[in-house]
């Protein structure tokens, strides 16, 4: 295989866990390898793919339960490279967006590994087709801002709430549940009203995904009632009020624009 030789790594998007979203590359790649170092958050179905005679080494991260800490997956996955093993990283979603790729492609290349990255379907993505909704908007949501809300341990979320608070953008929330009422009071003191609309999406693509519709300043309350214990991503803005109705408002916007053009 040209672009998967034995001693080489992969770094494998999964996509968000519904195994229909995972790319024809993602596939080829999962069922040549030799050996699969996998997220916690990959899902069954993706995991399914992989041949029987494949080895499994799980080395996810879940929130307050890390199985294995980066440098000792920088240090496994080279280390099966250079053993001359086909090495595939399994992350769930797209591996540059949150994947922590930098430090295993830093470790790789420093080990004089070839390493290569095949992107995924990110939950940002997943979560607006479920939803039947645009991430942007003409309009209404200019850009589209990715942010993670994970800090370590009794760290504040360093981020820039202000630029954040943007009423011309949609803000994909990764990893938002835990800190959802920091989230909502951070964004409305920064500015955005507290009546944007709010969509929450658990477990996205899978069967077991919830949908939830809110608005920012009841955030923190929805977070704790409407979701489960999965993954949890949220997103904030105008283009995630409830069908039509964004629809509808950006219309209105066009309008009145014309109308003071005119």
């Amino acid at each position: 295989m040209t672009d998967f030789p034995q001693g080489s790594i992969w770094l494998v998007g999964a996509g968000p866990g519904d195994p229909e979203l995972l790319t024809r590359k993602a596939e080829r790649l999962i069922r040549s390898a030799t050996v699969v170092f996998y997220d916690a958050l990959v899902g069954t179905g993706i995991m399914d793919l992989i041949p029987a005679a494949t080895r499994r080494v799980p080395v996810g991260k879940r929130s307050g339960r890390h199985s294995k800490d980066q440098k000792t997956i920088d240090a496994l996955i080279v280390e099966a490279a250079l053993a001359g093993e086909r090495v595939v990283r399994l992350k769930g979603g797209d591996p540059s967006i949150f994947g922590r790729a930098t430090e295993e492609l830093d470790a790789a290349r420093g080990a004089g590994v070839p390493i290569r990255i095949c992107p995924g379907v990110t939950a940002a993505s997943g979560a607006a087709a479920s939803l039947g909704a645009s991430l942007t908007l003409r309009g209404l949501a200019r850009k589209l801002t990715f942010v993670t809300a994970h800090a370590r341990a009794g760290e504040e979320l360093d981020i820039d709430w202000q630029r954040l608070a943007d009423p011309e953008a949609t803000l994909a929330v990764y990893m938002g549940k835990a800190a959802a009422s920091e989230v909502s009071a951070r964004l409305i003191a920064a500015g955005l009203a507290p009546a944007t609309p709010v969509a929450l999406v658990e477990n996205v693509s899978l069967p077991d995904e919830r949908q939830f519709h809110t608005r920012l300043d009841l955030l923190p309350l929805a977070a704790r009632t409407a979701l489960g214990d999965g993954p949890a991503l949220l997103l904030i803005g105008k283009a995630m009020a409830r069908p039509g109705t964004a629809t509808l408002a950006a219309g209105s916007a066009r309008q009145a624009a014309a109308s003071s053009a005119a």
